[in-house]
């Protein structure tokens, strides 16, 4: 039987990388966060692709790369804030893999990202209110994928990655839904 993929969506800032790491490492799979993997195909980082090609350009790359990484079997991945933006991306997730929504507040991502200049879609003088407006398109999307939520605020990573762990292991040997 293959092994099952674990999927991590979430906004900016939520922990999909941090947490995604050290859930590869406890569950002995490859991780893999797609906005690295686009950089290193493209060899461009993702804010000049945003300056050459403008957030669609992103976004078709994006999709592709989501594409091909989600077909694998038995990795972690983290998706990109906005990969459930697009349709067909929210059907591969939830076809393919065991899907986490890494949910936290605009408060904690303003937290969180105050040093990082890498984000395109923060270079904006009100960074909470495109926080605010992000969450407010994103979050039923990333609940419309989801097979569990965790909030991420005031939480250890540790604790989450044990909560995610031990949901993950029930859904690959009892192929039931977690009630979280």
């Amino acid at each position: 039987m293959p092994l099952l993929n674990l999927f991590l969506v979430g906004p900016m800032g939520a922990g999909k990388s941090t947490i995604g790491r050290r859930l590869a490492k406890r569950l002995r799979y490859p991780f893999l966060d797609s906005d690295r993997v686009l950089e290193e195909q493209t060899g461009a980082d993702i804010p000049l692709i945003f300056e050459l090609e403008g957030e669609e350009g992103f976004r078709r790359r994006e999709k592709a790369i989501l594409d091909e990484l989600t077909q694998q079997q038995g990795i972690v991945l983290a998706t990109g804030g906005g990969a459930v933006l697009d349709r067909e991306n929210r059907v591969r997730l939830i076809c393919r893999g065991f899907v986490v929504y890494l949910r936290t507040s605009v408060d904690e991502q303003l937290r969180r990202t105050a040093q990082d200049r890498r984000r395109p879609l923060l270079q904006t003088p009100d960074r909470r209110a495109k926080l605010v407006a992000l969450k407010e398109v994103r979050d039923p999307l990333y609940r419309e994928v989801a097979d569990m939520v965790v909030d991420t605020d005031g939480r250890h990573v540790q604790r989450v990655v044990h909560l995610i762990a031990t949901h993950f292991a029930k859904q690959t040997t009892h192929h039931a839904p977690p009630n979280e």
